[in-house]
């Protein structure tokens, strides 16, 4: 793409849990088209997992994008506070802000530790509320801003809950406030929305879950920074409080070539929690 036509030339993106896997493959999609990426993550250095905020932050000043490596706690208030802080001194603005980092565990109550528990509620459900309360006074001044929440639609159905109901809640509670925020912000030409695969994704999460046969029924994070790029690029006064599925809103969009996206040709792909056939 000419940088010229760039939808997202200079625009300031913030992505929470980008040191590897989805949060990663959206600030290489998004510094393809000239964005200046925050990588924020707690990864500062290689540990179990490869990648670190430094290592994808080269990738993103390679992919022709600018990067800010800043580690983030957030169960920590102050170091979100401070990224956003340096993210202003660094780039004077903010465009966008995806939070994608999160934490899993697919137990149900009683074999969860309530130190488990908080965990997940407070890196899913209360992390969007602690990112989006600092990130919404400079949002309002983009006059094109968005939050991107990863989260799945809604549903009643209680086999979502059952055996996972503490992940479940913080989950749905993501959705809900991409849903509620939509309402507030929509006057201030802020687009909150949910983003959720329609199948699994390739990453340490899903290996670490389901082992690694799972990986041939898996796509690869570049189906989420796509539909993630379609969200952020779209006018948030026209798209917003609404909860994408991948795949879905990628074929509305025009793309036709999904299987470039599967790890394994021949694999049969797995849906995701929360998707219905």
């Amino acid at each position: 793409m000419s940088r010229q036509n760039s939808k997202l030339k200079d625009k300031v993106i913030i992505i929470t849990g980008s040191s590897r896997g989805i949060g990663r493959a959206m600030a290489l999609r998004c510094a393809r088209d000239g964005a200046k990426i925050v990588v924020a993550a707690k990864s500062t250095q290689e540990g179990k997992l490869p990648g670190t905020i430094y290592s994808v932050a080269e990738e993103v000043r390679s992919a022709g994008g600018e990067a800010l490596p800043l580690p983030i706690d957030l169960r920590s208030d102050e170091t979100v506070i401070d990224m956003i802080n340096t993210t202003m001194k660094t780039f004077g603005r903010i465009d966008v802000l995806i939070n994608n980092a999160g934490a899993i565990s697919l137990t149900p109550l009683e074999e969860t530790p309530m130190k488990k528990v908080d965990l997940m509620m407070t890196l899913n459900m209360r992390a969007v509320l602690l990112c989006s309360h600092y990130c919404i006074p400079h949002l309002k001044k983009s006059g094109e801003g968005h939050i991107l929440n990863l989260s799945p639609p809604l549903s009643y159905d209680p086999k979502w809950l059952n055996n996972h109901t503490p992940y479940t809640m913080s989950k749905y509670g993501m959705t809900l406030a991409t849903l509620g925020l939509s309402e507030e912000l929509k006057r201030y030409k802020i687009g909150v929305n949910a983003l959720w695969p329609r199948t699994l994704i390739a990453s340490a999460a899903t290996q670490m879950l389901l082992g690694q046969e799972a990986m041939s029924s898996c796509r690869t994070p570049a189906i989420m920074a796509d539909a993630a790029f379609e969200i952020v690029t779209s006018d948030p006064t026209q798209v917003t409080g609404q909860t994408f599925v991948d795949e879905t809103l990628l074929r509305s969009r025009g793309y036709q070539d999904f299987e470039k996206y599967k790890v394994d040709p021949k694999g049969e792909l797995g849906l995701d929690l929360y998707i219905e056939e």
